[in-house]
């Protein structure tokens, strides 16, 4: 195939990818601990059946444990080309609160352009990107394809990373596509170069046996709520910036956003500050964060009036790409204890961690890949960071050191992943999986492949 009907047949088969993207982001398949599975299941079920649509001629389910299953789809290579591994998650973040929503979360709706709902970004766009790219060549592929979609990645990616490490043979390839990030803007190209790893807990604090009477107990009684909140507000200073010894703040190589755009991006209201020190690059991408992501406490409409017996709260630490997660936690976990006031009880459990990820400069995937992304999106793309993790990464590095790990996709930064109103522009959606399709041709062409 030229690129010109490369294009050509990704553009014609946009209707029928927004379709099945909607059917798919329709399925709340939240793979975290007290949802339903069923829903996890009915998504790896379209997910196995996309992918026989694009005719792939291995595809089956495969067992992950104490995980949803991953769906694995080949086509060997033609003689003499490579192999190229495709990488994206059915799995999706909890809506959250309905409320915050303007269109409900798992009713896909279209509007100007966009297409709103939980998953249509994070990561059913990779779904989508992978199949499109591939239904382009009618199972005549240039290149041998590999194609993993796993199904806890938003909660316990570690699972597939086990996975990976016992069954290195099946994912063995020359370069590997992650279809789990996206572009600073709309139409602006980049590459995802660096990630964050990620460390996740619960802590507990625990002062009494059970609930007192707040007139009659309090100013005496130590409050677990109260412990626990001076413990939380005293892992950062008042300019934002970590107090755990032994987390420094990295920089950062390249150009990050200016802190005009990250306001707007992020939605920070007028008056209220960034956080921290340093530029918006090296705080993003290459620095510790640490975020209490969720509290168990008694809900304001259900308060009474007691002094707290237990507090429980759930802390994520974003780590550097060079830095160890597990180490970081029990930095983090040690300071906490330090600080801990009046003796109160503590215990940390639900233990969870990915590594980060800095790729190398760059080869002939890389080459083959800014081709095609210029061409698709009209100017070479630029390398940018990501303060996000993808627990996989690292294993696939670890496990295929000579393989080149590329990353992008089709969540921009204003698509709200993780957050109420996520969406995915279907044209960055189209440019997106063109990208894939040239660089598929492009790494089969003889300049690629050395000769």
């Amino acid at each position: 195939m030229t690129p010109e009907q490369i294009e050509s047949a990704v553009a014609a088969a946009m209707p029928q990818a927004v379709e099945e993207l909607r059917r798919l982001a329709a399925i709340p398949s939240v793979a975290f601990p007290g949802h339903p599975e069923e829903p996890v299941f009915a998504a790896a079920a379209m997910t196995e059946e996309l992918l026989r649509s694009v005719g792939l001629p291995r595809v089956q389910q495969v067992p992950v444990e104490g995980s949803f299953p991953a769906i694995f789809g080949e086509a060997p290579a033609p003689p003499g080309m490579p192999t190229v591994l495709l990488y994206a998650h059915y799995d999706v973040q909890p809506a959250g609160d309905p409320a915050a929503w303007r269109t409900p979360p798992f009713e896909p709706t279209l509007i100007d352009g966009k297409l709103y709902g939980r998953g249509c970004a994070d990561d059913k766009s990779g779904i989508l990107s992978h199949i499109t790219a591939l239904r382009a060549f009618q199972g005549r592929f240039p290149v041998g394809i590999k194609v993993i979609i796993e199904g806890q990645e938003e909660y316990a990616g570690e699972r597939l990373e086990a996975f990976v490490e016992r069954n290195p043979g099946l994912l063995r390839a020359d370069a590997i596509v992650v279809a789990d990030t996206g572009n600073p803007r709309i139409g602006d190209p980049a590459v995802t170069t660096s990630l964050r790893g990620m460390a996740a807990f619960t802590i507990e604090a625990r002062t009494l046996r059970e609930p007192l009477h707040s007139g009659s107990f309090g100013g005496a009684a130590p409050d677990a709520l109260a412990a626990l909140m001076r413990m939380l507000t005293s892992l950062h200073d008042d300019n934002g910036d970590i107090r755990v010894p032994g987390l420094p703040r990295g920089t950062f190589l390249g150009q990050g956003p200016s802190e005009e755009e990250f306001r707007k991006t992020a939605g920070v209201l007028d008056g209220v500050s960034l956080v921290g020190s340093g530029s918006l690059a090296d705080r993003l991408w290459a620095s510790y964060a640490i975020t209490v992501t969720g509290l168990d406490v008694p809900t304001v409409s259900g308060a009474v009036n007691a002094v707290q017996p237990a507090a429980r709260a759930r802390v994520t630490v974003r780590v550097p790409p060079a830095g160890d997660p597990k180490a970081t936690v029990n930095a983090v976990v040690e300071f906490l204890r330090k600080v801990a006031p009046w003796g109160v009880e503590l215990s940390f459990t639900d233990l969870t961690v990915g590594s980060g990820f800095q790729a190398d400069s760059g080869g002939k995937a890389r080459a083959a890949l800014n081709r095609a992304m210029e061409r698709a999106f009209g100017r070479p793309p630029r390398d940018v960071g990501a303060g996000g993790s993808i627990p996989l990464v690292n294993t696939l590095l670890k496990q295929f050191p000579a393989a080149e790990i590329l990353l992008f996709g089709a969540e921009d930064e204003d698509a709200a992943i993780h957050a109420p109103n996520e969406r995915v522009d279907l044209e960055e959606l189209r440019r997106v999986a063109t990208t894939e399709a040239l660089f598929l041709h492009e790494l089969s062409l003889p300049s690629a492949l050395g000769v």
